[in-house]
Order: structure tokens, then sequence, then C-alpha cells
């Protein structure tokens, strides 16, 4: 059986939605890159029952390690050290050295922002976070709260306890060190990379790759596959030992065989990744008209490096007005056909082309909402066009959800719109 990890990750503002978790995602790559599988990922707010309850939860279950991540600041909710440490029946002690070196951190701070501080709140918050479990592994502070690792006294069966800083640039900093003690080498050793294979399917339906997994489950039932439905993307995620590499080719193959084009990224390539390629290939350049979206397709295409080689330029036509002076959309095909329709959408994309002197041109003209449906044109109906020099695609989709789905997901199709067009 391999090595499995849980996390827990504390902060009532990650609980209650005000701060994205990035650091158990981050964790899990990192540890399949060591062989290890998470086995939960938990977030409590800043009530040390809470974290007591998940850390019993965890240490008596099948966890080779567990981790914490926040809750090491100067301030009264920060108390994950401590909790850390009742729950390993380990006491707390003020390490001296440690504490002169968080405070030497906190001095440049202090400096460098011409902060006003008072020297005994100061000397309070710098002790605070100098105290640590007896018999702890102590990891110097990226910023100013340290890393631990905690174990239980000897001859205890629980695993160690892996306390990290919530800021994810102090976690991410201070991982190697982590990696490099005894208690987490341990729970780690003899460990193999785990692989992660994805492939990409658009254009089909979910009940159909399950039909296809169920009739290669043969295949499929000996390895751990995941799908994911994403923005009208599916995604297949197969996680293997290196062993296991025969087998995830003969599933790939199978998949290919039963979706042929549908699978558009049988390695895991995304769509943008894909686009730019090709365009990239084909010595193609690229221009965005947009309505609904308002940029955000051109923002991705900007998002890689290297996207000047292909990128360049865009409009963001949300009124009618702009749609005429920008891109020379005639106020009348408007008003005879309306804003969102096929005919306005390949206007803009033939006008954004010729204003910029792209070979590519991409449109998007819809209805965000939640406002401003009608029966013939409902909330998340979304007109897109790609055009260039072998011709034009349109495609009409109706988009569920509320306001942000319809926009993000628009992005995804004139991506794959391009796709189609420069494939």
């Amino acid at each position: 059986m391999g090595a499995r990890a849980s996390v827990v990750v504390t902060g009532t503002e990650v609980l209650t939605g005000r701060v994205l978790d990035r650091n158990g995602p981050w964790l899990a790559e990192a540890l399949r890159r060591h062989g290890v599988d998470i086995g939960e990922v938990v977030v409590v707010g800043d009530r040390p029952d809470d974290l007591t309850t998940a850390l019993h939860h965890l240490l008596d279950a099948t966890n080779d390690l567990v981790i914490t991540t926040g809750g090491l600041g100067p301030t009264a909710d920060d108390l994950t050290a401590q909790v850390v440490a009742d729950v390993q029946r380990r006491t707390m002690h003020l390490d001296q050295d440690l504490e002169q070196r968080i405070a030497a951190v906190i001095a440049r701070l202090v400096a460098a922002h011409g902060w006003s501080v008072d020297a005994a709140d100061l000397a309070a918050a710098t002790r605070k976070q100098a105290m640590v479990p007896e018999g702890a592994a102590v990891l110097e502070p990226v910023g100013t709260a340290p890393g631990l690792v905690v174990t239980a006294p000897d001859g205890a069966t629980t695993p160690p306890v892996l306390v990290l800083p919530g800021p994810p640039r102090e976690l991410q900093g201070m991982w190697d060190a982590a990696l490099a003690t005894e208690p987490v080498r341990h729970a780690l050793a003899g460990r193999t990379e785990l692989h992660e294979h994805t492939m990409r399917l658009w254009g089909t339906a979910e009940s159909e790759l399950a039909a296809s997994l169920r009739r290669h489950a043969a295949v499929a039932d000996l390895l751990e596959v995941t799908t994911c439905l994403r923005d009208g993307e599916l995604e297949v995620v197969v996680r293997s030992s290196p062993a296991e590499s025969p087998t995830v080719d003969a599933l790939r193959d199978a998949l290919i065989t039963d979706f042929g084009a549908a699978m558009y990224s049988p390695h895991g390539a995304t769509i943008d990744a894909v686009v730019a390629e090709l365009l990239l290939s084909q010595g193609s350049t690229i221009a965005t008209a947009e309505s609904c979206t308002a940029g955000l397709v051109a923002g991705r295409l900007a998002d890689r490096p290297g996207s000047s080689g292909y990128l360049l330029g865009g409009c963001v036509t949300y009124s009618n007005e702009a749609k005429a002076s920008l891109l020379g959309v005639s106020a009348g095909l408007v008003e005879r056909m309306g804003a969102v329709s096929e005919e306005v959408a390949r206007a803009m994309a033939d006008g954004v082309r010729a204003r910029t002197g792209a070979d590519i041109g991409v449109s998007v003209t819809g209805v965000a909402g939640p406002t401003g449906g009608t029966p013939e044109k409902p909330v998340g109906l979304v007109h897109l066009c790609a055009t260039g020099p072998a011709g034009s695609k349109h495609r009409r989709v109706v988009i569920g959800g509320g306001r942000n789905t319809v926009r993000r997901r628009s992005v995804v199709e004139a991506l794959h719109l391009v796709r189609a067009l420069l494939g």
C-alpha cells in the first residue's frame, strides 16, 4: 500500500470562502511527486476545538503524515502550534535562539515599511511565534513564522504532524526543508513517484465517456481513473506507478479509438497550449472582438509566455456604437438581426481581422445575464465566430448558469472554435 497524507487547512477566512485555499491543491501535487496519496483535505476555522477534532480524526486514520497550514502568526487566533502540541502530548517551550532570529526579521520589516510599533507588543508577538513543542524540528521562517515537525513521545504510533504557515509563498519556500527532516523522510521513505496522465475531450457527452470506460473495464479497472466535466471539457485523469505505463497507454489508445477527433488532447495539453501551438506552427496571428466576455478571450490568449508571437490585440465592443466605430459593424445589421446573432458575430470577426491585419479573427457576442434575455434570445445565448484565410466557423450555444459561468464558458468555446478553424 502506498503512503497517505492528509491536510488540515486552518483559517476562518478560508472556511467562509473569503480566501481561496491554494495550499491543499499545491500540497497534493507536491506529495504526488513523492509517491504519496492525499487522503483528506479538511478546512477548519480558527477554533481550537475544531482543529483538535480534525487532528484526532486524521491521526487515527490510515495516514503516514498529517500536515497543517496556517495559524502560526502572532495574533490570538493563531493557535495551531499549541493545539498540535496538545494533541501530540508535547509541552511548549520558548526557543530563545529562534526568538532572536524572528526578532531580526521583524525589525527589518518594520524598518522597511516605516511602521510605528509598540516595543512591548512587538516583543510579545515575537515570543509567541518562538514557542515550540518539546522535541519538534524547527523549520526556519520564510516570513516571520517558523514551521514545525511535531512527533508524539517515544513509543507512540501516531504519525508526525508537519506544521506549515498559511501564506503560500512561505509554505512553498519551506517545503524542501520539511522533506529533509528525519520524521518526514521516514514517513515517505521508499515511495515511488505517482505519475498523473491527463486526457481531454471536447464535444462529447459525459455518458459516452462513462460507457467507453465500462467497455474497457478490463484495462481501466487496473488503474485509478477519475473524470471531471469542466467548462464543457471532459478530463480523464489517470494516476499510476511507472510500472503501469503500458496499461495507461492501452487505455489511452482505446479512448482515442472510441472518440477520434473529440480526444483533442490525449497527452494533457490544455486548449490554451493547443491553440498557441497551432498558431505558432502555422505562423498565424490572431485578434479578438468581444462583447459579453469583455476582453477575457484576449486575456486568456495572453496568459501564455510568448503570446506576442501570435496575439496582435483585440477590441472590447460592449455597446452597439463601439461595434460600429471600432469594428465597422453596420448599424443597420445590428438593428435588423440584433447584437446577439450569427450575422453580427461574423461581422465582428471580419472587422477585427481587417482592422488589425491578423490572420485569424475571433468574436464573441451574447447575453450573459442575469437580465436582458428574451424568449427568442434567452440569457446564456452566445454566438461565436472564428474567421481566417481558409474560411470561417460559427457556433451558437446556450450556456446555463450565472453570469460568470456564461462568460467563462464562452472563452473556452471561443478557443475551441479557433482550434477547429486552424486544425
